[in-house]
């Protein structure tokens, strides 16, 4: 059974904390704050942004050392609520931080935010999140200062994706990329950002402002909206608007850039080439776009980027690339957070317990999930003791997240109700729009002899195999059961066969054998090479004379490496999310028309040199 906050408590509890942060003092529960006139105007609003901070400062001044340092960690925890998690996560959070519950993180070390994990088992549904999101806050406000927390997500949509049906999917940021349509990555915010709200989500680390130039990226991809600095750059402006009008933080990531690189930074320590004018013209532009756009955040990578400071630090523990150029260089004075401190590229040259000091030394606000929260909040508050980081340097970074709060509307009532989650998420209007949106994106690469689109009369058995990776938000797919499914809505008879990512010769010989009799063959492909064996199958495939199409469900390089296999269709989903797979179907079925273009160039296999399909390649019907 869900609980409900009471509208009672709900308001008493805030009420409370909006008069503290407001007037410095303790007032009886039930003061209404005096409402805004319908005439301010900009100078009204200057003194409204001055008054906040004075009292943000005197809030700030009344904060423990204890507390002040537990502003800057945004930890991860274990479990469905915050205060009744299930014993499995207990006992993992007890492992892994030394607590019990959501709860008791907060009171033992006043962290600031929380993120949330599908596999923290964090995200089960919509209504258990808003509870959860709410328990957090009930705990943040049960500290000695009372303060509501910045309860953080990835959501990006595509690949990425936390929070999984019954929410509203979006296609992800090559897809939108492929779109091309301001007005749909802007709409595909706005909808994400309200349901996360509505949930109680309120900071997204997302759009991803990186230029994905390298093929090769096995970290990046399909999560850019492409290779040309400019189209980057204004869709990240637009995902910014978008997010951010829903009502959550938006957070460009990665600065300075991680488009360019053949190193998950999850696992090693990329090195970026890049000459200073190259970051300039190539890098600098989505992230100068999201600053203008008025973005919350920003993100930093765990990346090498001599150009920029020959120490070779990585890029969160560089004070030249932190402050000399994203505060200095470009202005920024918002909210800067670490990517997750667990990540080994930010691991390899300093031990966990300098790297939070030195991130923070280099200008960050945010501390995203150390691998050792005691180790990391211990050794920030022994810096701060020691003099090695001035107890100002601290309070200039709880003043922006206190602002974010603040602009959040989090001091005035940071708790989401289940009757807002019904009217919000995964709505049908939201769906149809998903919908929508994706057929925009589908990109048609290949159609010899024109056998697309299907028509049910002419091609209506139709068999579905090939990959079927895990869904980004362990609710959606399998990719071949949902295609097959698909097509079997819009009245051909289709069977699923899945033969993986790696098929051996025994799926192979299994799916040929399946595929005798049929009038077409869909395979779903998955990060092809040279030597993939989804060659073979594709090749043995086509073989049988039975045409087949091809669905690259995740890169959009596929295609290169099928060259000389006899597929007769292909195109490119970016992701193998529902959304995204049922409108490559309708569009494979005739029931809408390819629209995408190709956001970044597919090379040749056999010479990378040459382009065998140039940016804005798409074919139509």
């Amino acid at each position: 059974m869900h609980h409900r906050t009471s509208r009672r408590t709900l308001l008493t509890v805030t009420a409370a904390t909006v008069a503290v942060a407001a007037t410095g003092g303790v007032v009886a529960p039930g003061t209404v704050a005096a409402p805004k006139s319908a005439g301010d105007g900009h100078g009204a609003a200057q003194h409204r942004s001055a008054a906040t901070t004075k009292r943000l400062k005197r809030l700030i001044s009344r904060m423990s050392l204890e507390e002040k340092v537990g502003q800057l960690f945004v930890m991860r925890v274990y479990g469905h609520s915050a205060t009744d998690p299930d014993q499995a996560d207990i006992d993992a959070n007890l492992a892994d931080i030394g607590v019990r519950t959501a709860a008791e993180l907060i009171a033992k070390y006043h962290v600031g935010g929380i993120i949330y994990f599908a596999w923290a088992h964090n995200t089960r549904d919509p209504h258990q999140i808003a509870d959860l999101s709410n328990g957090i806050q009930r705990a943040g406000l049960a500290g000695p200062t009372p303060l509501p927390l910045l309860v953080s997500t990835d959501q990006e949509h595509g690949i990425v994706c936390r929070v999984g049906e019954p929410a509203t999917l979006m296609p992800g940021a090559m897809a939108l990329g492929a779109g091309g349509s301001h007005a749909d990555a802007r709409r595909a915010g706005q909808i994400a950002g309200a349901e996360l709200a509505a949930m109680g989500i309120n900071q997204n680390y997302a759009p991803d402002a990186d230029v994905n130039v390298n093929p090769a990226n096995p970290v990046i991809g399909v999560r850019s909206f492409g290779s040309d600095p400019r189209s980057v750059a204004a869709m990240a402006a637009a995902q910014v608007k978008g997010y951010q009008s829903g009502g959550v933080a938006s957070t460009a990531k990665h600065f300075p850039g991680h488009g360019d690189t053949g190193t998950d930074s999850h696992t090693g320590l990329p090195v970026i080439g890049h000459t200073r004018e190259q970051w300039t013209e190539l890098d600098a532009p989505p992230f100068r776009a999201a600053i203008a756009a008025g973005i919350d955040s920003i993100m930093t990578a765990h990346i090498v980027v001599p150009a920029l400071d020959p120490s070779e630090d990585p890029a969160t523990l560089s004070h030249p690339i932190v402050t000399g150029i994203l505060r200095e260089e470009l202005g920024y004075d918002g909210v800067v957070v670490t990517d997750a401190l667990g990540m080994e590229g930010v691991r390899t040259k300093y031990g966990d317990a300098r790297v939070p000091v030195l991130a923070l030394l280099a200008g960050v606000d945010q501390l995203l999930d150390p691998p050792d929260l005691d180790v990391a909040w211990q050794a920030v508050l022994e810096a701060v003791k020691n003099g090695e980081i001035g107890e100002a340097r601290i309070d200039e970074s709880i003043l922006r997240i206190l602002r974010l709060k603040t602009k959040l509307g989090l001091f005035d009532d940071p708790f989401v109700s289940h009757r807002g989650v019904d009217r919000t998420v995964g709505t049908r209007a939201h769906l149809d729009a998903a919908d929508r949106i994706a057929e925009r994106t589908t990109t048609l690469l290949a159609n010899e002899g024109r056998v697309l689109p299907l028509s049910r009369r002419s091609h209506k058995n139709l068999l579905v195999v090939g990959a079927d990776p895990a869904s980004p938000s362990g609710t959606t797919g399998p990719p071949t059961t949902t295609i097959a499914a698909a097509f079997t809505e819009l009245g051909h008879t289709a069977t699923a066969l899945s033969t993986g990512t790696a098929p051996t010769r025994a799926q192979i010989d299994a799916a040929v054998a399946a595929a005798r009799g049929k009038d077409a063959v869909i395979v779903a492909t998955y990060n092809v090479t040279a030597t993939s064996s989804q060659r073979t199958l594709v090749k043995d495939l086509a073989a049988t004379g039975v045409p087949v199409v091809t669905i690259a469900i995740r890169n959009p390089y596929d295609i290169a490496h099928l060259s000389g296999t006899g597929f007769r269709a292909n195109l490119a989903t970016y992701s193998w999310t529902d959304v995204e797979l049922r409108a490559a179907v309708r569009v494979i079925a005739g029931r809408a028309r390819p629209r995408g273009t190709l956001p970044v160039p597919v090379q040749r296999a056999d010479d990378p040199a040459r382009v065998l399909y140039p940016v804005g390649y798409g074919l139509r019907y």
